[in-house]
């Protein structure tokens, strides 16, 4: 009598799968509505922001004077005037910049100054990554690089308009790298896999540290960068994969800058001393400060949210395998913008091969980028005491990877 059982159990397995595949895909869908409206939402915000920035006046419109004052625009907007009235109204500045990022046709062979597309292969996979070489690019001179992960459900482009980060490049001299995360569709929700989280690239098993390397060899052919100053930087999803790859890549990555996410494994085990520099709001409802489920996007059960670590937990492990002070020097930051929002930097210093770990909190700050505006009222406050380019930058140029 016991094939029956068997077969009973059988049915009632196969049904609980069918039931699972079902729930997984009703999942799926749920999760992927709020992502791609908030997406979509934030590039739009973003570009508002940037046109008014630019626009001094007021006036709905930018003259070459106004358009002079920023050198990236400057750039990315020669062309835009098709009507020929001799300024640039939103409609013109929209249709070029979206043009600009979308418009990229993948390249090979040596990188030259400007924005670039480029494709790699991972595990038979194509993989794509764009590339901003500054203004100040000399191939006869090796050249920095920054990597700079997009949040979960965002994407290279969104991630250049929330960071600011090519405007440093051009002003800093430093290449800046925008690898793209998978997902379900080639342009939306897209996450990276930070070892324990997130979404698709997690559940996939996507291996983004083999797509860091393999950009990585591609890039060392492409142009003239400078191996022992590779850094990291990524929001929320972005910044987890920063983590992550400090500790699996720890013989190329000589810097991290998480912004808005810690490291979600148990523990780190570089090869080699890492130093790390921390942005992370107490105000942060998506990735809280002190860890738990953060509030996620609009629709989002509970249940299907990260367990995020804390923000100590990510500095101890660190403080730990670089072999840092046990205790930090701290410090006050002045209060400029006096918006409610005061900024401490925490500093364990006297690492292992000069490397330390610091830690910028910001009290009440959202889940943003300091220094930059909000792209969403959901992520929360922006402080503007500080840059988290500026701070960052000052930080990577002070710690290039030594050798032992």
């Amino acid at each position: 009598m016991p094939a029956p059982r068997v077969r009973r159990q059988s049915r009632v397995l196969r049904k609980f799968n069918v039931v699972k595949l079902l729930v997984i895909a009703l999942v799926a869908i749920v999760v992927a509505i709020p992502v791609r409206r908030w997406t979509l939402a934030q590039d739009g915000n973003r570009l508002n922001q940037a046109f008014s920035r630019a626009d001094a006046n007021g006036d709905g419109q930018l003259s070459p004077d106004e358009i002079s004052r920023f050198a990236a625009l400057k750039n990315r907007l020669q062309g835009a005037d098709r009507d020929d009235d001799g300024f640039v109204s939103f409609d013109e500045f929209e249709r070029q910049i979206v043009s600009s990022l979308t418009t990229l046709k993948p390249s090979s062979g040596k990188l030259s100054v400007g924005d670039h597309l480029r494709v790699v292969k991972v595990d038979e996979m194509e993989r794509r990554y764009l590339v901003h070489v500054p203004k100040l690019y000399n191939p006869d001179r090796p050249t920095p690089v920054v990597l700079a992960f997009h949040g979960g459900g965002g994407k290279p482009e969104s991630m250049i308009e929330l960071s600011g980060l090519n405007e440093k490049s051009d002003d800093a001299g430093f290449i800046v790298v925008y690898p793209y995360g998978s997902g379900q569709e080639t342009d939306r929700g897209l996450t990276f896999n930070g070892g324990e989280c997130c979404g698709y690239a997690k559940t996939h098993q996507i291996d983004d540290v083999g797509l860091v390397s393999a950009l990585l060899d591609d890039l060392q052919e492409a142009a003239n960068i400078d191996k022992n100053r590779v850094y990291a930087t990524g929001i929320s999803n972005g910044a987890i994969m920063s983590y992550f790859v400090a500790s699996e890549l720890s013989d190329r990555i000589a810097a991290i800058a998480p912004v808005g996410g810690p490291m979600m494994t148990e523990t780190c085990q570089p090869k080699r001393p890492v130093s790390v520099i921390h942005f992370h709001g107490t105000g942060d409802e998506l990735a809280p400060f002190h860890g738990g489920r953060g509030k996620g996007s609009p629709g989002v059960p509970a249940f299907l949210r990260p367990e995020f670590k804390s923000v100590d937990h990510s500095i101890q492990n660190w403080v730990k395998a670089n072999g840092c002070d046990r205790k930090p020097t701290v410090e006050t930051l002045p209060d400029k913008a006096q918006d409610g929002m005061r900024v401490t930097r925490k500093v364990w210093g006297h690492g292992k091969n000069g490397s330390e770990v610091a830690l910028i909190e910001i009290e009440n700050g959202g889940h943003t980028w300091p220094g930059r505006e909000p792209i969403s009222e959901i992520l929360g406050r922006a402080t503007m005491d500080i840059s988290a380019n500026d701070l960052m930058w000052e930080f990577f140029k002070r710690h290039p990877q030594k050798n032992d």
